[in-house]
């Protein structure tokens, strides 16, 4: 039986958490994982679900599932309402479970910079109900736009713009376009959905800014390519339901768009204000908990803190980004870290081993760098497909993305083009 003195809760059921559960296999702990969800969900696919390329469910794998054969392991569905890290307990609702170690992952959720009151007008792409109310929103774009019959407004309603362009901005600018030049075509008859305007907007002076600048000029070739018009050194004033308002280096500019999406920021999870009401510790502007090298809460070597929702820094002092690889990582070593410390042993710091970081732009196209190592085009977006199905949790879900993925390609057809869930940001 394992040992009841080492019981070890997980809050969240994410990449860090998921692999932090993984690790802590044996007979020596016991582990108790809670989510509001009872599934992990692999979020950098999410865009495919919002534009028909995948449905919810090759994307989410049941957590009860994952772990049928991990008898240490007890998955509990419920949402985290306190920490009281005193008495060393988590509250769920009305029930509380003890800890002796706690790992708090998290993740994040969409940051609107202070104008909450824009996140009805463009949603972000955080969960599944957000994914599919924005691939109703698109595709109902269409719909509308084919019973319009003023120009103006129809031109609004095949008007798409994406404000962030760093990679979710560009893959979901890239899928749209896709979309519209090579799945939609031919299936209206009183709209060309080529006629799509798509715009991507980002602040900085390039899109990807983490990437090598040579990297992302690539990336906006391909990008214009596909028809795509990029928006750089603009900063988004106002969203409505009709309209973006911009300040560009020539002035303001008003874009009539019934359809804008939002993947220009993302800020810690809320259970960080627990966290901070808790505690001494101040969360950063980004909503994230500094934590120490060995990824604990400072103060407490028996919580942890990992993925999104921790502002760990590298060697050079720079924070780590908010990354499925960094989750993964760091799930895996503080799994390691609490059972060298079952062990009265220590553990070295926490290092990212950073393989690489990869971007898809459209089909047979990508962009990729690792180290001083950059490449782009065919070979990256093979790389991208690789690397995506490896992370899928289930060899069920690899196979039914592998096929889903051939299916597209193929045909050019995008299967899941149902029009569900209009009214959840209602």
């Amino acid at each position: 039986m394992p040992d009841l003195n080492n019981r070890i809760v997980i809050i969240g059921g994410g990449f860090g958490g998921l692999y932090a559960a993984k690790a802590l296999t044996g007979n020596t702990v016991t582990v108790t994982l809670i989510d509001r969800r009872n599934f992990h969900l692999f979020q950098p696919l999410l865009y495919q679900v919002a534009t028909g390329g995948l449905s919810p469910a090759d994307i989410a794998y049941p957590l009860r599932t994952v772990f049928k054969r991990q008898q240490n392991l007890q998955v509990i569905l419920g949402e985290v309402i306190d920490i009281d890290f005193t008495e060393k307990h988590v509250t769920v609702e009305d029930r509380k479970y003890v800890y002796d170690f706690l790992i708090i992952a998290t993740g994040s959720q969409n940051y609107y910079f202070g104008h909450n009151e824009w996140a009805k007008q463009a949603p972000g792409l955080k969960n599944i109900e957000e994914a599919t109310f924005i691939r109703g929103r698109i595709l109902s774009a269409f719909e509308q736009a084919e019973l319009e019959t003023d120009s103006e407004n129809r031109a609004a309603l095949l008007t798409f713009a994406i404000i962030g362009g760093g990679p979710a901005g560009v893959e979901m600018a890239g899928a749209i376009a896709e979309l519209s030049r090579l799945t939609l075509l031919h299936e209206f008859r009183n709209i060309n959905p080529e006629d799509a305007r798509i715009l991507l907007i980002e602040g900085a002076d390039r899109i990807l800014p983490p990437y090598p600048a040579s990297l992302s000029q690539k990336a906006a070739r391909s990008l214009q390519r596909l028809g795509i018009e990029i928006m750089t050194r603009t900063k988004v004033t106002q969203i409505d339901s009709r309209a973006v308002t911009a300040e560009t280096e020539k002035g303001r500019v008003t874009i009539a768009a019934h359809t804008v999406l939002w993947t220009a920021g993302v800020t810690g999870s809320s259970l960080g204000g627990s966290i901070e009401k808790n505690t001494s510790i101040v969360r950063d502007k980004s909503g994230r908990i500094a934590v120490d090298k060995y990824c604990r809460l400072p103060g407490y070597n028996d919580v942890f803190v990992i993925g999104d929702l921790a502002l760990f820094k590298d060697t050079n002092s720079l924070p780590l980004p908010g990354t499925a690889p960094v989750a993964m990582q760091q799930g895996r070593y503080v799994a390691k870290v609490i059972k060298s410390s079952v062990k009265k042993k220590d553990s070295p710091p926490f290092r990212f081993k950073n393989r690489g970081n990869l971007a898809v732009i459209g089909r047979s196209s990508a962009v990729a760098f690792s180290g001083k190592l950059k490449f782009s085009g065919i070979f990256a977006w093979l790389l991208w497909l690789f690397v995506h199905l490896m992370y899928l949790v289930g060899f069920e879900n690899r196979l039914l993305v592998f096929l889903q993925w051939a299916f597209n390609y193929f045909t050019k057809n995008k299967s899941a083009r149902l029009i569900t869930n209009l009214k959840y940001m209602d």
